[in-house]
This record gives structure tokens, C-alpha cells and sequence, in this order.
């Protein structure tokens, strides 16, 4: 004995309501008083209304869930991707780390070599210079120059 769905009571249609939505001979059985029956389908068509309420509330809930989850993997993914990015990063800036030391301790050596050779250019020019303070001072005493000795006039 079901009823269309045109007959289908909105959540809050009265008795009344619901008898005016019947067809002719239902009317007829509910004005004979046959409430148990109306009863019962009013309580029958409330359930019928809330089990329908109920799949749409759990497909809605299903449809969230896998929204949830492809976000939740698409966030997985993304995270692992700047992981790797992020380690690739590291390694890539632990070797221009390593290529400064070593050209830091490449100019580190040249530089103290330099010194090295600066030093030893200092002290050989220290001592031409001495030797040439005992020329022109022995120059100063004589008026005749000394002929230079040819190691000295390479200088």
C-alpha cells in the first residue's frame, strides 16, 4: 500500500495534510477511523524520509572522506618531494662547502709561500743593501769609485 512520492509528506506534514494527499478510497478508510493503519504509515513514511536523509548524510560523509584522503596523499607526495629537494639542496651545498675549503687552503698555501718569498727577497735585499752602504761609505772616503764586481752590477 504504498503512496507516490507526489503523496510523500514534507518533515512536517499534518495528519490532515496527509489525508488530503491520499487517493479517494484511503480517505474513505481514514474518515471510518482506520488510524492505526494512517499511524503506521505516518510512522512508516517519517522513517522512509529519515533512512533517505541518513544515505545522503553518509554519501555526503563517503564523498568527504576520499576528498580527504586524496588531499591527505596529495600532502604526502608534496612533502616527500621537498624532502628530496631538500636533501639534494644539502648535498649540493655540503660539496660548494668543501670546493671553498679547498680553495681556501689552496690560497692559504700560496699566500705563506709568497710570504715565504717575500721574506727571503727582504733579507737578500737587506744584505745588498748593507753591501751598499759599505760601498758608498768607502766611496765617501775615497774620490775614486771601486769597480764594481760583476756579481754586483747584475744587481
Amino acid at each position: 500500500m504504498s503512496t507516490s512520492p507526489s503523496s510523500a509528506p514534507s518533515p512536517s506534514i499534518s495528519k490532515s495534510e496527509y489525508y488530503s494527499s491520499l487517493p479517494w478510497f484511503r480517505r474513505f478508510l481514514a474518515m471510518l477511523n482506520w488510524r492505526p493503519v494512517v499511524d503506521h504509515e505516518l510512522r512508516e513514511i517519517e522513517f522512509e524520509r529519515s533512512e533517505r536523509e541518513y544515505e545522503q548524510r553518509k554519501i555526503a560523509h563517503e564523498q568527504r572522506m576520499k576528498q580527504l584522503e586524496r588531499e591527505d596523499e596529495r600532502l604526502r607526495k608534496e612533502d616527500e618531494r621537498k624532502k628530496i629537494a631538500h636533501e639534494l639542496r644539502m648535498k649540493q651545498l655540503e660539496r660548494e662547502d668543501e670546493l671553498l675549503r679547498k680553495e681556501d687552503e689552496r690560497k692559504r698555501i700560496a699566500h705563506e709561500q709568497r710570504m715565504k718569498q717575500l721574506r727571503s727577497e727582504n733579507e737578500r735585499l737587506a744584505e745588498l743593501n748593507a753591501k751598499l752602504s759599505v760601498i758608498s761609505s768607502s766611496s765617501a772616503t775615497n774620490s775614486t769609485p771601486a769597480k764594481p764586481t760583476s756579481s754586483e752590477s747584475e744587481m
